[in-house]
């Protein structure tokens, strides 16, 4: 079972590739809608990541 660290890091693993990808595109294509939903994607990776992480030392704090 992965914890919700490990899930958390993957998640902002994931939002920095979709970062990484969206800013390639820009720099070959220009702003088009791909680079939105890139964009879009790599905000939610992100908040979701941050959050998880966020719970997992929450749920280690009250283990305590």
């Amino acid at each position: 079972m992965r914890t919700p660290f490990f899930s958390g890091v993957l998640y902002i693993v994931l939002g920095v590739i979709f970062t990484f990808f969206a800013i390639q595109q820009v720099t070959t294509n220009g702003w088009n809608f791909f680079v939105y939903v890139l964009l879009i994607f790599a905000t939610i990776d992100f908040g979701a990541g941050f959050r998880m992480i966020g719970w997992h030392f929450k749920l280690k704090k009250r283990k305590k």
